[in-house]
């Protein structure tokens, strides 16, 4: 599925984490889809299981998966309390990220312009 780097200064469990958002975001996993399990996960990586357990929780808190007993973890579906929730944690960030970028006179055009780039991706995936 993925590799991860032992030079990487993060631990395991937050490249895991960002890699599995990254599978998620970009469409690769789609919504309620089954994720590998811990322990195939745990296997496939050659790292102890309770590094992907942690990673798995972190995803399920932030919203992006979600578990069922006996069953496995999912992808979370879009429309979904949690990412609303998420959504309002991510603003605060966008609004700091914005500001430094005005503060260093980055051209508004180019921003907006990046930013209906990021939108007109998800566009295409979803056609």
């Amino acid at each position: 599925m993925f590799q991860l780097d032992y030079m990487d200064h993060r631990p395991l469990y937050e490249q895991i984490k960002e890699k599995m958002k990254v599978l998620i975001i970009s469409g690769v996993l789609k919504p309620n889809e089954r994720v590998p399990s811990v322990r195939d996960m745990a296997q496939s990586l050659t790292i102890n299981p309770n590094t992907i357990q942690k990673a798995y929780k972190d995803l399920e808190q932030e919203g992006y998966i979600y578990s069922i007993r006996a069953k496995g973890s999912f992808v979370t579906p879009i429309n979904n309390k949690i990412h609303q929730a998420r959504i309002g944690g991510l603003m605060p960030e966008i609004d700091k990220l914005v500001s430094e970028l005005a503060y260093m006179n980055f051209p508004k055009e180019q921003l907006v312009s990046r930013i209906e780039e990021i939108y007109g991706k998800k566009e295409e995936k979803n056609d």
